[in-house]
């Protein structure tokens, strides 16, 4: 199969596995990949197509099949006006809530905005508010590694049109997918024949047999399990007598720190700010070159939605990994189109003695331990002029039952890498969409929010402080904070070191443009709106100011170097993968 055949095939075959068996087509000839898959589903008994000429009539054909049935029905057609003739159809699925799918075929992006035949806007002819779901396919090129992504994105698309993003109530859900040519089959080799059937995974990794597969590939359960609407009694499922099972936990996500006191090993975006029995060096471990696939777990148990660290990205898409997710199905990251499962909630979990091989346990605690050991040895002659040395003595100096929310960019990074293992400081972030927005304005709102009883405090960098510094303008009549916000300042814009853009060959442009110094008097700046401002340069200076509850706003400032951040990462990597070697 060329890219685009296979990759029609491929979501032809996952909508058969979804419980699809009516499908409406109207001709075209960019469709033309979706038309043939069909026509041969068809001709097997895996569907029933029905081929229109009208595309208006065709939605309503759609319509009248799953109206009646209440099994979503799917219509395709072709790209430009062809989708457009849908939206009667479509505006009423969405009235009255009847399941329908919409594949729209349509030119890849290098033909839009270009004059090129039958191009039109596909994604904004519904209007807003009326698809339960829509996304746009990513074009197929060569090696199909995207396979699981298409299969998840039809498995997303058929759960919305029966309402399981939008509190139970069905409609219509809208895939655009633009198709590359060659569009026909022909000049196919072998090596895209696994695309039907699902490389790397076997068909237990939805937890039950395949159905013979009638379109040449796996064709029995869904690629990812999403629960209907009001399915409250199917969690993901916990640990089984035998098995190796890694949790994996977003920066906020509050049963962390159960799992891992329940003795299985757990990689937390909060590093050690997850619980005190979390892998405080887990993070590290999974970045080690040898390390993850020597001590593979059969299972990964994701809590919430990890976003902050690529080795966690990395072991999310291995496909010999059974990778299942608690969170709420409606927003659930899977960004290797990998997951088998989610759920918005975990089936009670045994002790790991009960459950996990000793050995393997042994080996992951094992190896923590000895990364852990290397990380301070490597952080002992620095003080918290180091972002890291600075992030492990906020983490430390905390309060028991402190709230601690985190900025983006650097902060939560060096928190997740380098803070050792305590319990009860509960984590804020706006990890929604990670920007730098706003994050004076809503670590001030979760002070408030927690009122006097539970001490607040925030770290951030200088660009996210004064990204939003107008915050502080509170005025006397409104309600003030009881707030400690410690700002890391270093000029500037300290993650970019760490990245691509951080290589010494891109040295003559990236103070400028990635930097970005702005040599701001943050003492200044703060006094002038009339808040409280401490400058700790000291780890004692430090400790000092975060033993005194907060009380009222308060700002302290902590000069930090950027310059040394992308050695440090070099030098603790090189550090880690010692000890690892060495044990």
């Amino acid at each position: 199969m060329n890219p685009s055949t296979a990759q029609a095939s491929a979501l032809v075959d996952e909508l058969c596995a979804n419980g699809v068996r009516e499908v409406v087509l109207c001709p075209g000839s960019r469709n033309a990949p979706l038309s043939m898959a069909l026509h041969t589903a068809d001709a097997v008994g895996r569907i029933r197509l029905h081929v229109r000429i009208d595309e208006r009539g065709a939605g309503f054909l759609a319509l009248g099949l799953a109206r009646a049935s209440g099994i979503p029905a799917a219509v395709v057609t072709t790209s430009g006006t062809a989708v457009a003739n849908l939206h009667p159809a479509v505006l009423e699925a969405h009235h009255g809530a009847v399941p329908l799918v919409v594949l729209s075929a349509d030119r890849p992006a290098h033909l839009r905005g270009v004059g090129a035949n039958q191009v039109i806007d596909q994604l904004t002819l519904f209007g807003c508010g009326v698809l339960r779901y829509q996304h746009e396919i990513a074009v197929a090129t060569a090696g199909f590694e995207r396979n699981g992504y298409w299969r998840g994105q039809v498995c997303r698309a058929v759960a919305a049109s029966l309402g399981a993003f939008a509190s139970g109530r069905p409609g219509p859900a809208h895939l655009n997918i633009p198709f590359d040519v060659p569009l026909l089959p022909g000049g196919e080799t072998a090596e895209y024949d696994a695309v039907l059937g699902r490389t790397g995974s076997d068909p237990a990794r939805l937890g039950g047999p395949a159905e013979p597969a009638g379109l040449g590939g796996y064709g029995g359960l869904p690629w990812t399990r999403i629960p209907a609407p009001g399915d409250t009694g199917s969690p993901v499922a916990g640990p089984g007598v035998g098995e190796k099972c890694l949790f994996i936990g977003d920066l906020t996500h509050p049963l962390a720190a159960a799992v891992a006191a329940a003795g299985y090993p757990v990689v937390s975006e909060a590093g050690g700010l997850g619980g005190a029995d979390v892998l405080a060096a887990g993070v590290h471990l999974l970045a080690d070159e040898d390390f993850p696939g020597a001590h593979l777990p059969d299972r990964v148990i994701v809590l919430g939605r990890p976003t902050l660290f690529r080795p966690v990205t990395a072991l999310l898409g291995r496909a010999d990994i059974v990778i299942d997710v608690v969170d709420n199905p409606r927003g659930y990251a899977d960004l290797a189109g990998s997951v088998r499962a989610v759920a918005p909630t975990l089936a009670d979990v045994p002790p790991a003695a009960e459950t996990a091989p000793a050995d393997w346990l042994a080996s992951w605690r094992g190896a923590d331990a000895a990364a852990s050991s290397a990380i301070d040895a490597a952080l002992s002659g620095r003080d918290v002029a180091s972002s890291a040395v600075l992030a492990r003595a906020v983490a430390a100096g905390l309060p028991d039952a402190a709230a601690l929310f985190l900025g983006s960019s650097q902060t939560p990074r060096d928190i997740g890498r380098f803070t050792r293992p305590r319990n009860g400081i509960r984590v804020l972030a706006n990890r929604g969409v990670a920007g730098i927005d706003g994050t004076v304005s809503t670590a001030i709102g979760s002070a408030l929010a927690a009122g006097p009883d539970r001490a607040t405090y925030a770290l951030m960098g200088d660009l996210a402080f004064l990204h939003d510094v107008n915050a502080l303008a509170i005025g006397p009549h409104e309600a003030r904070p009881n707030l400690t916000i410690v700002v890391a300042n270093n000029d500037g814009g300290g993650i970019f070191a760490t990245l691509e853009q951080g290589a010494p060959r891109y040295a003559a442009s990236f103070e400028r443009v990635f930097g970005t110094p702005t040599g701001a008097e943050i003492a200044s700046i703060v006094e002038g709106f009339g808040a409280e401002h401490l400058l700790a340069v000291t780890a004692d200076e430090l400790a000092e100011a975060l033993s005194e509850p907060p009380s009222g706003l308060r700002v302290v400032e902590v000069p930090v170097t950027r310059t040394d951040l992308r050695a440090l990462a070099a030098e603790i990597a090189a550090a880690v993968a010692a000890a690892l070697r060495g044990r």
